[in-house]
Order: structure tokens, then sequence, then C-alpha cells
């Protein structure tokens, strides 16, 4: 029996309203929005964490999924010029770049280029902006006698279960001894700072002070009031300059004056956060920051988001005017001279997989996006030329790609001990420069790295100074100028590079069996078994078979440590800018076998490193250049290294979103964001409009049958009536 059209025409006339009452409430928000409609209005930008940030007090952070919270809230002296390359320091909270000024130990002041054995100390004196205030807090609530409200002896406590409930809150002027407290706070014996023990060889006295407060404090908790000890590393000259006293010279010590170990914290704050209750209800400088910079933490819940919303008390920052060449072309300077910041709030949204993060940046509730393995095809395409690009569906909704190279490189080494593939002699190193032409890192960028690196050509990446584009950076031992570009060498090449090392169609002629080489390595997932089967094939091309010796990292490290491997993966990531800070790795009194450097390869050249002990020392120049360039030309001829590969990152983001060149040194870069909440909200609607006919029809026809049955149900009733 067919059901009645009118019975079903009723039941879908409901249905339908019901629809156009749903899809009236969809024109305001998307149906499938994560967020509350009023959120989704404010101009807040809206990204992911993956786990929760485990120290947010600058004196102990130092991983990068911190520090994407505690740079936008502290502010050391310098900052990373956002659109400059190289990367250069400009000042932050600084008027100037401070230049150290060198002293014998007579107090006598010495030259900039004096030598490093007549230098007894290196001052640093640092003038900070008047006027800079810190985001409001309750450490800052002034009492009667202008005295902080909250430590005002037998003040009593109100109830608190958060930083919250303290009604009175404040502000103050951030000043120089705020600088000195924190430089103190390295010296702390509970906050444990991972550099201090670095930083104690070369801050006058921090080591001292370290021992001190250990052997006076000891296991004692509580606020430790460190005005009550001096520091000569550190020292306040007046309300807006310190000075840093080094014991030793070190050149590239500014760079540290960017990092979050060198950001200002009030001694106000410790006090308060020692106050009785504040640590059982976890409120400390790790889940409750407090800085001068453009943004403050107004949540900090980790299992689900963290927000954080502008500084009320923030100064403002004028965007760069100046740039790059491109920068235009791109619309990075669109903003140029106009006040910082632009968004309001940050939204960091707590996503522990890919997949989920990916759909919902497709759908527009997720402004920025690294790209997930299981999407780069989807999201990428390869130009001719081997240019990176978005696909066409990713063009259609207006999303571009921005690509950087990140300052690291991977690399394979040489164990320059080892008897066979090491030491300085002619037929050694024939052998490495043969494997070095021979193993294609173009084509294992390719498949094991979707095409997301730069060849190396030396351990400096770009935007390092030193780096070379070009033919002028080219390595001539391993690739040649061809069609404009550099090209690897012919597999020939490495063939007759082979026989001068003594191994003729890679054969032993001591025994008659092909050369055996070994790689030392650790497994870090299912993906290496592929690319240990890659390796083989590229040392078979010589006719050298290899080994892998697969362990675990402990293990690894110990056979680097004492020397023991033959040729070995490695990589290293830029601390600092300098290329000191990537030249240094083959520095021969860095060798990681002799003293526990990272010159993992225990590469030792004499004149290399005559050079390399000038070339630190200098600042940026013409000179400085030409002394690279030869360090260059030395590596490259002894081939300690594979050069391998600078990785690059890719980040896809909505064209709603602007200023979204990445600095791969910079953290605090969300205040040069924008963003366009209306084209936002529109293309949201856009892409996720319900699709309701479907599912109305499915209904139907679900009904249908049950409308008849209750129909018949009906008459038998009135028949027995």
């Amino acid at each position: 029996m067919m059901c009645r059209p009118v019975g079903l025409g009723i039941v879908l006339v409901g249905l339908m309203a019901a629809s156009n009452a749903y899809g009236a409430r969809a024109m305001e928000h998307p149906w499938n929005s994560p967020y509350q409609a009023l959120e989704a209005s404010t101009v807040a930008l809206y990204t992911v964490f993956q786990e929760r940030p485990k120290h947010l007090d600058p004196v102990s952070s130092y991983s990068e999924n911190e520090a994407q919270f505690t740079a936008q809230i502290y502010e050391p002296p310098l900052q990373y010029h956002f659109l400059k390359r190289p990367y250069q320091l400009i000042p932050l909270t600084a008027t100037d770049i401070p230049q150290p000024q060198n002293y014998a130990a007579d107090g006598q002041l010495l030259t900039s280029n004096a030598p490093d054995s007549t230098v007894a100390r290196v001052v640093y004196r640092i003038t900070i902006q008047p006027g800079i205030m810190y985001a409001p807090h309750p450490a800052f609530a002034e009492g009667a006698k202008g005295n902080p409200y909250y430590l005002e002896p037998g003040r009593s406590l109100p109830r608190f279960d958060s930083l919250d409930d303290f009604s009175r809150v404040g502000t103050r002027e951030l000043v120089a001894a705020d600088y000195v407290h924190q430089i103190k706070r390295l010296a702390h014996p509970h906050l444990h700072s991972p550099v201090a023990g670095f930083l104690s060889t070369y801050i006058l006295g921090l080591n001292e002070l370290s021992e001190t407060l250990l052997s006076e404090h000891g296991d004692t908790q509580g606020f430790l009031d460190l005005r009550r000890y001096e520091l000569p590393g550190a020292r306040v000259v007046n309300r807006y300059t310190f000075e840093i006293v080094l014991q030793v010279k070190y050149p590239q010590f500014v760079y540290w004056l960017a990092m979050p170990f060198f950001a200002p914290v009030p001694w106000e704050v410790e006090a308060f956060y020692a106050l009785p209750g504040m640590a059982a209800r976890n409120i400390n400088l790790d889940w409750h920051p407090l800085g001068t910079g453009p943004y403050m933490l107004r949540e900090n819940n980790p299992n689900r988001r963290m927000v954080l919303v502008r500084n009320p008390n923030y100064r403002g920052e004028p965007y760069p005017r100046e740039g790059e060449f491109e920068d235009v072309a791109q619309g990075w300077l669109r903003s140029a001279g106009t006040q910082m910041p632009f968004i309001d709030e940050i939204h960091f949204m707590l996503e522990k997989e890919n997949i989920p993060e990916w759909n919902k940046f497709l759908q527009g509730y997720y402004d920025s996006s690294p790209i997930a393995s299981d999407g780069f095809d989807q999201a990428i395409r390869f130009t001719p030329e081997g240019a990176p690009e978005v696909s066409p569906v990713m063009q259609q909704q207006g999303i571009h790609l921005a690509v950087a190279t990140q300052p690291s490189v991977s690399y394979i080494g040489f164990n320059m001990l080892d008897p066979v593939v090491g030491g300085a002699s002619a037929q050694a190193r024939c052998l490495r420069q043969a494997l070095a032409v021979a193993i294609d890192i173009e084509e294992m960028i390719s498949i094991f790295n979707n095409g997301r690196g730069v060849t190396a050509h030396s351990p400096l990446p770009p935007g390092i100074f030193g780096y070379r584009e070009g033919r002028e950076g080219m390595n001539p031992v391993t690739h040649e100028w061809r069609d404009g570009r550099p090209q690897r060498k012919p597999l020939a090449v490495a063939q007759r590079l082979l026989s001068k090392a003594g191994y003729p169609s890679g054969v032993n002629p001591q025994t008659g069996d092909p050369l055996t080489l070994y790689l030392d390595a650790t497994t870090t997932g299912p993906d290496m078994k592929s690319l240990f089967n890659w390796y083989r094939k590229q040392f078979q091309k010589l006719g050298i078979e290899l080994v892998v010796r697969s362990t675990d990292y402990n293990r690894f490290q110990d056979k680097m440590r004492k020397g023991d491997a033959q040729i070995f993966n490695w990589g290293w990531n830029a601390d600092y800018t300098d290329p000191e800070n990537f030249l240094f790795l083959l520095y021969s009194r860095n060798g990681k076998a002799k003293y526990q450097g990272e010159n993992a390869a225990n590469y030792e050249n004499p004149r290399f490193d005559a050079l390399f002990e000038r070339m630190r020392s200098l600042p940026n120049s013409p000179a400085r250049q030409q002394l690279i360039n030869e360090l260059l030309a030395i590596a490259r001829h002894d081939a300690p290294w594979i050069w391998g590969f600078h990785p690059q990152a890719y980040t896809l983001n909505h064209q709603w979103v602007g200023n979204t060149k990445p600095n791969m040194m910079a953290r605090n870069t969300l205040k040069y964001r924008t963003l366009d909440p209306a084209l936002r909200a529109a293309k949201q609607l856009e892409w996720n409009r319900p699709r309701l006919v479907p599912p109305l029809l499915a209904i139907a026809l679900f009904l249908c049958p049950l409308l008849v049955v209750l129909k018949q149900r009906r008459k038998r009733l009135a028949i027995l009536q």
C-alpha cells in the first residue's frame, strides 16, 4: 500500500519549517562551529597547542611550545626584526643595541678588537625606555602608603581559588632593577634554570651567588628576597640603566638579550606568589606569567584552551617600515608605521591529533595551519621549476602558503677519528668527497620530506650572515652550475674520486671484497626503515656495502661521545643567528670525543681553527664575510660532512590573516598579525552550510510506512468500536 500524499505532505511541511528555523540560525552562526557565537565575532586569532606548557616562568622556559606564549607576554631588552633577512637584532625595551666595552685587569678600557688574553671584564650597558608599564596584576595593588597591598604585614588574604578572586589590581613602571632581579633568579636554588650552568661561565659572580643561595637556603621554600644579595655581573646604574658584566670575552652574548631568560621579573610578583595558599592552587609564574608585552594570559586551561588577551597597559609599537624587496609585493608592508598589536585575543585550542586540526582549518575555524602529512598532496603542488604552491582546491578557498627555511642543518657526518673514513690523508678525503657527490640529497628531500628542504652547501642556512645565494654559495666539490642553478655532479665524478681513494668500483684492494662502511643511527619510527634502505642504495651506486647499526638513543650518544661511530646522522638548530653558532660545529676545540662539545665529526684543521678564532670576534662586515668564505672553502675541500639540507617549514594561512611572513628566530610574532573577522565569518558560513535535504528525505521515507501502519490501526479500532 502506498502512503497517501496528504500524510507525507504534513510531515514534510513540519520538517521544512523546522529546517527553515534552523537555517535562519545557521545564517548567523555556522551549525558546526566549535566556538560560541560571541567569540567568533571578536577580533581573535584561533590556533592550536598540542601539549600543556610546563614552564611559563622565563627563568625556566626553554621549549618551543612554551615560547609561543611567553614571547607574547615577556619582553627582553632586544628582539629580532620581523621582516629583515639575514636576521637582525633590534631594540625592544632597550633604547639601542648595547656594545661591549672591554676592560683589562687594571680597569683600563681596551679596544673592541683587543686580544682575548688581555680582556678581564666585558661590560654591556643597557638603557631601557621610560614609561613601559606592566599588565594589571594583584601584586601591584597599592596599599595606604604606596606599598604592595597584599604584601603588607598582617594583611589577611581574601578567600581565593584563582588569581581572579583578588579584587585589587595595579601596575607599575618597568625599571632596570627588574632585569637585574631576573638575572639573579638564574642562580635561585629552587628554579633550576636550564641555562644557569652555561651562563655561570660568563656572567661575573653568577656561580658564586648560586653557591651562596644554596648554602644559606638549601631546600627552604618560600620567598627568597634576592634584593639582599649583590651580583657583580648584574648591577643597577640608575632607574632605567643596568650593566651586565662578563668575566671573559663572548661576542655572541648580545643574542642572549633577545631570549626569555633575560626578560624582567619584578620582586613583588615573586613575593606575591609566595604568599600562603598560592602554591597549592598553582598560582605562580609557571601558570600565571606577568610581563610588559602586548598580551597577557587570561585563561590557562591546558585541557581545553589557553587565551591571550590584549594588555591594556601596553605602550604600543609601530609595525616595521622597512623590509626586503619582495615584502612589498607580498603585502607585508601595508601596515608600516601602524601601532601594534592588531588583534585583541589569541585562542589556543587543544588539539592532540593532526587530522581534527587539519579538518577545522579547512572549515575556516583555525586561521593558520601546518600541513599534515596525510594532507600534503591535497594542499601542495610543485611548479616545473620545483617551487611549491598551493593546489587549485586551496587556491579556490583563498589559502596562501608561507615557506621559511629553518635556521638549522641536517647532515651526514664522518667521524674524522675513524681509520677508514677519517683523517687528513688524500685517500680518505677522496672517499668522503666521492660519497658526498654520490648521495643524492635532492632526491632524499623529495622522497622523505615532501620537498620541504634546501640542499645544504655548507653548515650555514639561509638567513644567517655569511650564507650566499646562487653560484657564489655553491659547493664546487659536489655541484656544478648548469642552467642557472647548482646541480649535482654526475656519478662518474664520484667514481673517479673513489678510484683515487684506492677503492676502484668500490672494491677493497686488500680483501678483494666490496668496501663495507657503517652508519650508526637511532630508530625513531617506521619511516626510518625506508630511509635506511635508501641509504644502502645510494652507497651501492659506488659498489660500497652499507651496514646500518641501529640502536637506542642513549647507546648512540655514548658511541658519539667516545668517538666510536663511523658515519652518522646529526643536526643542529640555531641558538642564535650568528655564523659562529654553526661554524663552531667544525672547530677542533669543540670536538665531541676530546672535549664533549658539538663538533660531532671530531674535525680538526689548524688553518680552519685559526680563521675561526679571528672570525668569531668580528662584527658582520665584508672582512668577516671574506673569512667565512675561506672557512667554507676549507670545510668543503676536507668534506667532514655530507652537507645534507636545511629543513623548511610550510604554513597555510587563510585569506583573512595578514602579515604572515615566517620568522624562524622571533617568537613574538603574534603582535604583527592582522585579521579580517567579517571575511572569516562570511567564509565560515559559506563553507559550512547545513545540507538538510537528504536527511529530510531519509526521515520522510522512514516515517511513511509508520504513517500507513498508524492509519490501519485507527481503522481497526473504529470497526471494533
